[in-house]
């Protein structure tokens, strides 16, 4: 009864939907609600951690659980809360690593085609969320004042929870329901326009819709002819199933090749339903990951971090924390607040302010 009248988004519901199908019935389902007592939420709790189960995932349960007991006891359906007072495992937040200057721009150097590296560009120079990047329409960019629109973002959804059976659901507002207006600097803007004027896009296309084909990646050893023995064949990629950057480069062109001769219809136009729009999936397999493989980081970068750039960038180089807040779309500052220490500068002004303090008084009691 909780789920099906619970007025939430639409991927909220389908995580919700996860949660009480794959760990909350199994445990619960056979159980009268008056029946499940603090006790058996702790069991429930211990066994998930017990099976490996992440932390996050662990809270996420024991929140949904937490949610159905709240209404119950609101209707008058159970007299005491049994998740009151149960605790979930600690999860010790990981420090956050900042995407480089340098690391960007290797990264835009060999990013397949001019869409591609604005793609990147536009996200790292505005911050916008994957949603509301993908959602962006070229009259959301207002040439003359440089201003960026996020008025619209996109979910990306399983059919059963889509109102019409699709894939992509386009809401008419971002996160925190707020629009937003986003100054961008010149110079990308007058790469945009120029994009825009090239694809011969109309006021409500798409900035970055779904290729017909999947773009080739070419590694920067490649181009300089620095293949490691034994890669960048089609052999390495199918029989040993290497992933780096050079086979899936060589596996790529083969691909293309075949396409182009009218031997294959692309993979993901037969599976892929996208009425427009870039699948996240889509765009980590082909784009993102074998550029980061290209460009020679080998450490974990996802697509989002490019947000978390733009805001330790902002922080670092002297931006007021609420502009940077509305920036962003948070709402509150204690979101934002966390890109206060994300840059080795911002640690090297403590020290060099305490050196300063330090010193000082060390020389007053000399004298």
């Amino acid at each position: 009864m909780w789920l099906p009248a619970h007025l939430v988004e639409a991927t909220t519901r389908q995580t919700y939907t996860h949660v009480v199908e794959r760990y909350l019935l199994p445990e619960f389902g056979g159980m009268r609600m008056d029946r499940v007592l603090p006790c058996h939420v702790r069991e429930f709790v211990w066994r998930l951690c017990a099976r490996g189960v992440s932390a996050h995932v662990v809270h996420r349960c024991r929140a949904v659980l937490s949610a159905i007991f709240t209404t119950a006891l609101r209707d008058q359906v159970i007299a005491q809360h049994p998740c009151a007072g149960v605790r979930g495992p600690v999860a010790p937040s990981k420090p956050m690593r900042v995407l480089e200057p340098g690391e960007l721009d290797r990264l835009l150097a060999v990013l397949p085609g001019e869409c591609w590296r604005l793609l990147v560009e536009l996200a790292v120079e505005s911050g916008v969320r994957w949603g509301e990047l993908v959602e962006l329409r070229a009259g959301d960019l207002d040439a003359g004042s440089c201003l960026l629109t996020v008025a619209r973002a996109v979910e990306e959804v399983e059919p059963r929870f889509h109102p019409t059976g699709g894939r992509f659901l386009v809401k008419p507002y971002p996160k925190e329901r707020e629009h937003r207006r986003l100054l961008l600097r010149r110079v990308v803007v007058e790469n945009v326009l120029t994009y825009v004027e090239q694809a011969d896009l109309k006021t409500d296309d798409l900035l970055f819709p779904f290729p017909d084909s999947p773009p080739v990646v070419v590694p920067r050893a490649v181009e300089a002819g620095a293949i490691p023995d034994g890669h960048g064949t089609l052999t390495r990629y199918s029989r040993q199933k290497c992933r780096c950057g050079h086979c899936r480069a060589a596996y790529a062109r083969y691909r293309a090749g075949r396409r182009d001769r009218g031997k294959d219809a692309p993979r993901s136009r037969r599976r892929v339903d996208t009425d427009g729009h870039l699948p996240r999936r889509w765009y980590l397999r082909n784009v993102w990951k074998p550029a980061l493989a290209a460009a020679g980081i080998t450490r974990r970068v996802r697509m989002h971090d490019l947000r978390h750039a733009h805001a330790s960038w902002l922080v670092a180089g002297g931006a007021d924390i609420q502009t940077v807040r509305a920036r962003l779309g948070h709402s509150s500052l204690r979101a934002t607040e966390k890109y206060l220490h994300t840059l080795a500068e911002s640690d090297q002004a403590a020290l060099d302010a305490f050196e300063r303090v330090r010193h000082g008084r060390a020389g007053a009691g000399e004298d």
